[in-house]
């Protein structure tokens, strides 16, 4: 099993140990939630203290990969007896939470409102609940705060987070910013006006006379109300967007970008990497998942299989006279075959394999390879597999 070591000897423990915050990225389909989760829990097994992984991802499997029935907005702590369960006797303790958009959005109004009328008025908007599902950046924006607030809360020596896929995480990183420049767009202020005025210049009449057959009076009023309400909350959006980005940007943030050695998942990789590199925002490992191991690109092992190829026939006289009858030399041939060539188109795979983990391994410091599991990876004993095959 390859072992993470950076060239300085550095590993993914000793970068766990020194961060408050990890935050685990990239594309779709490489193992990126688990592999946030089983590091956070191996580090809630060897390193102790309280570790939070904080997923977007809805999959029932890792609550139950956690021993969990189900989990949420609200931390929830992983039973000690999963871990002694897997044999484990952990040093620290291991939380959860899954974000939920819509609760999170509430908290977010409750702390942002200026006064409780605002606070009452904006829940109670009949557009509220479907705008904060569905509005742009809403998810992301949320995850962002939702990371700040823990952080501070002190309650945590370290959260593991989990993002969107690779090209959201751009929208993952930007959301505050972008949050608090929509609130103070030009766009939003030409929406608005004329219900915040009661005065319609004769330019917008059109847009709003037709906007109103279509769409209704009471329903732009809504909108209206809702971002009029919301814009007394611009100075705070934009003190905790401001707030947010010296988080992410601190020494006390590494990202650990997640990726196999196909060639999408990597060139999304690669890409990822390099526009945290042009942020000045610190790559702190990168994880290979699903890795063929080195034996594969062992020449004596490639000369065997060449052989199994060109001699079968030969071989499999030999062998079936010591296989007590058990198939017939053709059959015996068509195996050895086989395996040679098996051998060979695996070797060809490791090989490009190996010249994109050279490609990839340019940024960080740290490279961490996992091979293939045999099982899936269905309990925490599971997930602690995967995370020593990561950590050290």
């Amino acid at each position: 099993m390859a072992r993470a070591r950076g060239r300085s000897g550095a590993t993914v423990e000793q970068l766990a140990a020194a961060k408050d915050i990890l935050v685990s990225c990239g594309s779709g389909g490489v193992g990126k939630t688990t592999t946030a989760a089983a590091m956070a829990a191996e580090a809630a097994a060897t390193l102790g203290g309280k570790v939070l992984v904080v997923t977007v991802d809805p999959a029932r499997r890792l609550a139950n990969a956690l021993g969990l029935e189900q989990f949420g907005n609200t931390e929830t702590p992983v039973p000690r007896q999963a871990f002694l369960d897997a044999g484990v006797e952990p040093a620290g303790e291991l939380w959860a939470a899954m974000l939920d958009t819509k609760q999170s959005w509430d908290d977010l109004i409750r702390m942002h409102a200026p006064d409780a009328a605002t606070r009452d008025a904006i829940l109670a908007n009949p557009l509220y609940q479907n705008i904060t599902g569905k509005f742009i950046q809403s998810h992301d924006y949320v995850a962002m705060e939702r990371l700040y607030e823990l952080h501070t809360s002190g309650r945590y020596d370290l959260i593991v987070v989990d993002t969107p896929p690779t090209r959201n995480a751009v929208d993952f990183l930007d959301a505050p910013d972008r949050m608090a420049d929509f609130f103070s767009s030009r766009l939003l202020r030409w929406l608005i006006a004329p219900y915040r005025s009661r005065v319609v210049s004769m330019a917008s009449k059109p847009f709003y006379s037709v906007a109103d057959r279509i769409l209704g009076t009471q329903f732009l009023q809504d909108i209206a109300e809702f971002f009029i309400l919301f814009q007394s909350m611009y100075d705070g959006f934009v003190e905790r967007a401001q707030a947010v980005r010296r988080l992410i940007e601190s020494p006390v943030t590494s990202f650990v970008v997640v990726s196999t050695l196909e060639a999408a998942p990597a060139h999304e990789a690669e890409y990822f990497m390099r526009l945290l590199e042009d942020r000045r925002l610190p790559i702190g490992a990168l994880v290979l998942n699903k890795v063929l191991p080195e034996s594969l690109l062992d020449r004596d092992a490639a000369a065997v299989a060449k052989r199994l190829v060109g001699e079968a026939d030969p071989l499999a006289t030999s062998l079936a006279a010591s296989l007590d009858g058990v198939g017939d030399p053709a059959e015996v041939a068509r195996v050895l075959r086989e395996v040679g060539r098996s051998f060979a188109d695996y070797q060809v795979v490791a090989k490009r394999e190996a010249e994109q983990r050279t490609e990839l391994s340019r940024a960080p410091d740290l490279v961490a390879t996992v091979p293939y599991f045999s099982e899936d990876i269905a309990d925490l004993a599971g997930l602690l597999r995967l995370g020593d095959a990561i950590w050290r």
